[in-house]
């Protein structure tokens, strides 16, 4: 099945979107399809500011209707517990929320960005998807995030080169209570690594410390600066790392045939 066959059969949706690869491309084969579709983008302590505002932007470049949603993460507290299945009641609180917003307005079938790459078995969100009944088109074609990609390209979307973004609460250690503090805290902080020319790396909270991981192409240029990255994260943590080993790998378009 191809995205217009699964459109032509659901022709009035709600999209979930973050502005990530996934979900960019699957507004735009909604609207492309003609599809009655509008986006719903969820606004919460997990997420950086950056991320609602290239996503407006973008929703606004695929021709779709769009609207913010707030939700409050941290006033759930099997969320800010942090246990290994956080996941599970964050999406099921988020995606709670974008079903009611979306039936509101009228649309009774709501997406997520889901492909056929997500090991379901490693994603504990996947379970809140099926008790809430959200259907992943992008999986159910199966298409792959390698697929997604050369797609999106085709299309001309800005998001064909996007590196994966996990939220900021997965820079907390499992088990260790999550606050609005130590969200804001990493937001500051991964900025700050933004601003000094890096694109994709995490910086992980230690205790009161940090540990930046890098993407492979720039490990080696980040231990050669580690000490201005020590100097511009001074203020947020008592002791910055650079992980030895770049855990993070490259997204190789060449490899790709991208």
């Amino acid at each position: 099945m191809k995205p217009g066959d699964f459109f032509e059969a659901n022709n009035r949706i709600a999209v979930a979107f973050s502005g990530g690869v996934d979900s960019a491309y699957l507004l735009y084969a909604a609207v492309k399809a003609g599809a009655d579709v509008k986006a719903y983008c969820v606004r919460s302590a997990f997420q950086p500011g950056f991320e609602f505002e290239d996503a407006g932007r973008l929703a606004g470049q695929i021709g779709a209707e769009f609207e913010v949603i707030e939700v409050d993460v941290l006033s759930d507290e099997k969320v800010t517990a942090n246990p290994a299945d956080r996941c599970y009641y964050c999406k099921t609180r988020i995606m709670t929320a974008i079903k009611a917003a979306a039936g509101a307005d009228g649309y009774d079938t709501v997406c997520d960005g889901t492909n056929a790459s997500d090991d379901v078995s490693d994603r504990p969100g996947t379970k809140a998807l099926k008790e809430l009944g959200i259907r992943s088109p992008l999986k159910e074609c199966g298409l792959s995030k390698t697929e997604i990609r050369r797609l999106s390209k085709e299309a001309g979307l800005p998001t064909w080169s996007k590196p994966a973004y996990a939220c900021l609460a997965t820079r907390i250690r499992t088990g260790e209570k999550i606050t609005a503090d130590k969200l804001r805290t990493t937001e500051k902080a991964e900025a700050i690594m933004y601003d000094m020319g890096f694109r994709d790396f995490r910086v992980r909270m230690r205790g009161d410390n940090a540990l930046v991981q890098i993407v492979e192409d720039q490990h080696a240029d980040a231990l050669a600066r580690e000490s201005e990255i020590r100097g511009a994260l001074a203020d947020l943590y008592e002791k910055v790392e650079i992980d030895e080993v770049p855990r993070l790998r490259n997204i190789d378009l060449k490899e790709l045939g991208l």
